[in-house]
């Protein structure tokens, strides 16, 4: 029987998905481009469901139903951080000002992307003219997702590779390899014992930088800065492994035992994973300095729950040159930093271990004597003058003959040129753009002499390293007449293998490539 003429069909029907083609092309050329990722069954079955409404009397309902799905799918497929890190950081997002938000929003637009996603639509308008697009789009999905990686980004990572510091190792899952890594880090740790009675008393001092990698300096041209060339230590392949202020503060305040997850870092450490109390069992006063309030995320009352209970340093009556990302107070580094020397000389205390944080080059700072600068325009400019103060500080710390061991430490770098799959300033996947870090070491003092050439390790180091150095100069003060060489400090460091970690993400380093899990998704090769 003849069906009507108005009757609709599956047979013939034009075009199944119809415009959700373009959706479909638009991601397609993003991920070609290694700015999104691909989950191509989930896709698949999104283009099926599209499908199954393309009945007239379902059309209709089509894009009110289709449309929060699909902006969720896109989101699944971004390198942004997983739905519950969103949620979970909601409330601290909130509190960014205005004009940081701003400046966010506008890292997202990409003028190569949006040329692309241009060019996708005119291509699909063109075709869709001729041809039915449904299966050629939904094979391109299958056959992009499942078996093709773009030159930047991510891609299924090979089944095994290499070891990096213990050299050609048999084959392992990444899986396995983490596992083996864990258990080897919480067997390692380095103890301190006071300094031999009669030795010189001298000063710890941690400068703990918020927001500097290598690859910042790199981006800035200020890798060749003197205070770099000042260091008689520098660590090259140092891995902070954390990107965020909290659990990188966690990180060194622990740096006297191996590395730990980061889902560790929330429990109770044990007492001899302790910095600043195993310093201050050796002997040194622990004293707390902050250019800022310490307020942002709980940040103060983590440090606390790390034995560090010295009184916070007044910073009433300093300078505030900089507002920070939530409007909140940042004060001038030298101020805080001379501050704590005029105040060491009442000090009566033979030594004193100092935790020093500043927050001076977090994104989202902006200078009140060019508040319409953004903050990614003023890094360079807050970082070169955060590195002039820090010179400066060590050199009246000299001037004043007084006898000190300082170690510059960065938390995490600032994501400064971002990359593919993260915008500027996003630090959610622990790259190592992010968590290579220049740290430095330096002596300072009236009978501090140097002998032979500075040590510059591109050894992969992390937090254990620094706790080793500093733990021979207690053992050894390099202080007196006879000078001090700087491999007795540096020399066959703990090396530990590249392993990087956030809440929702995990890098590793195997052979020559860095692998990538984010959240419980198979492990990709980070590129």
């Amino acid at each position: 029987m003849p069906q009507p003429a108005h009757a609709w069909t599956w047979r013939g029907a034009a075009d199944l998905l119809g415009a959700w083609n373009l959706y479909f092309i638009a991601k397609l050329a993003l991920f070609a481009m290694g700015l999104v990722g691909l989950h191509p069954l989930a896709n698949i079955a999104f283009a099926a469901g599209l499908a199954a409404m393309a009945h007239p009397r379902a059309r209709r309902w089509r894009p009110w139903m289709a449309a929060p799905v699909a902006a969720a799918l896109f989101y699944y497929d971004s390198w942004l951080p997983g739905l519950a890190r969103a949620i979970s950081q909601a409330g601290l997002v909130a509190s960014f000002s205005g004009a940081y938000l701003a400046e966010l929003a506008g890292r997202f637009v990409s003028v190569p992307a949006i040329a692309a996603l241009a060019a996708a639509a005119a291509a699909w308008f063109a075709a869709s003219r001729f041809v039915r697009l449904d299966v050629p789009v939904a094979l391109a999905v299958l056959g992009l997702g499942f078996g093709w990686a773009p030159a930047h980004g991510l891609r299924d990572a090979a089944p095994a590779a290499g070891g990096e510091a213990s050299g050609a190792a048999a084959p392992q899952s990444p899986d396995a390899f983490l596992a083996g890594f864990f258990a080897r880090e919480a067997a390692r740790s380095v103890a301190f014992a006071a300094p031999p009675a009669g030795a010189p008393p001298f000063d710890v001092i941690f400068v703990h930088i918020c927001s500097l990698s290598w690859d910042d300096l790199a981006a800035t041209g200020l890798e060749g800065h003197r205070l770099f060339k000042g260091f008689d230590i520098l660590l090259k392949r140092f891995n902070s492994v954390s990107t965020y202020s909290g659990p990188a503060a966690i990180r060194f305040l622990r740096a006297p035992c191996g590395q730990q997850a980061h889902t560790a870092l929330y429990a109770p450490a044990a007492p001899q994973c302790l910095l600043m109390p195993d310093l201050q069992a050796a002997g040194f006063e622990p004293q707390l300095l902050l250019n800022h309030d310490g307020h942002f995320d709980g940040f103060l009352d983590q440090v606390r729950a790390q034995g560090l209970k010295a009184p916070v340093q007044s910073l009433e009556g300093l300078d505030a040159p900089l507002r920070a990302f939530d409007d909140s107070r940042v004060y001038d580094d030298a101020g805080v930093l001379g501050r704590w020397l005029d105040s060491r000389a009442g000090n009566r205390a033979p030594r004193a271990a100092v935790y020093f944080n500043t927050l001076s080059l977090h994104d989202g700072n902006r200078l009140l004597a060019d508040p319409a600068a953004r903050s990614s325009q003023t890094y360079k400019r807050r970082l070169e003058r955060l590195l002039d103060d820090i010179d400066a500080f060590m050199g009246k710390l000299a001037a004043r003959g007084r006898r000190a061991v300082v170690v510059v430490i960065p938390e995490h770098g600032a994501a400064l040129r971002g990359d593919a799959a993260q915008i500027p300033g996003l630090r959610d996947i622990p790259t190592p753009a992010i968590t290579l870090v220049p740290v430095g070491i330096r002596v300072i003092g009236p009978d501090a002499h140097r002998a032979g050439e500075p040590v510059v390790s591109s050894e992969p180091t992390s937090f254990l390293a620094v706790s080793a150095i500093v733990s021979r100069m207690l053992a050894k003060p390099p202080f007196g007449p006879a000078g001090f060489q700087a491999g007795d400090y540096a020399s066959d460091l703990p090396a530990t293998e590249f392993v990087a970690q956030g809440e929702t993400a995990t890098l590793v380093r195997r052979g020559d490539a860095y692998l990538m899990r984010l959240d419980q998704d198979p492990w990709k090769e980070y590129r």
